[in-house]
């Protein structure tokens, strides 16, 4: 009896398995389809919805965005495991995946709905994002000056589903999209070589 008993505290003292601690992250960078295809390819990143923040409106139609009357942006958010992949990485990824020296555009898409804008979910990833863009403020290959604003993350409305993984969905038409824009074109221009790693 006392070996059961035995048994059964020194199961309960066991650390229960759990689930890995995931965390969010949310950019905007232009077109949200261009973003989620950025950061889907990040190993430890769990997913990137598409959607719209940093507005006035409470569940938000795309219509409404475009407009650009609401004030949000297109966006993604990103679920990623801290275990795999650090916020600094992901960092990396949005700045070498916009141009950082527009304000409300990106590439072809004009209007504050395209704006760059990084956006905080705690004190850490302010103190790293802004740690982040220090950095390439000193190390950029380009001359004229960075002005993606950081700035706290608010509500975020995920997209229809017709805009989730758009890239997977339509390839020909998303292809025809990013090249036509002159999204990659750009990049290259503004990172070169750095956005080979």
């Amino acid at each position: 009896m006392t070996g059961i008993i035995g048994l059964l505290i020194a199961l309960i003292a066991l650390p229960a398995f759990s689930q890995p601690k995931l965390e969010k992250a949310t950019f905007a960078m232009g077109c949200f389809w261009c973003a989620e295809e950025a950061f889907e390819k990040v190993p430890g990143v769990i997913s990137a919805v598409s959607g719209y923040t940093g507005g006035k409106v409470k569940n938000p139609s795309y219509e409404q965005v475009s407009s650009g009357r609401t004030g949000h942006a297109e966006a993604v958010q990103v679920t990623f495991d801290p275990a795999k992949v650090s916020y600094e990485k992901l960092l990396d990824t949005f700045w070498l995946n916009h141009d950082p020296t527009v304000k409300d555009r990106q590439f072809c898409d004009a209007g504050s709905q395209y704006r760059p804008e990084l956006f905080y979910h705690s004190e850490e990833q302010k103190r790293l994002a802004e740690a982040s863009k220090a950095k390439w403020e000193k190390e950029k290959p380009f001359r004229q000056p960075i002005l993606t604003p950081i700035t706290p993350a608010g509500e975020f409305w995920p997209a229809e589903e017709y805009h989730q993984d758009y890239y997977k969905k339509n390839p020909v038409q998303y292809r025809f999209y990013v090249t036509g824009c002159g999204r990659y074109a750009r990049l290259d221009q503004l990172w070169g070589a750095l956005r080979k790693h």
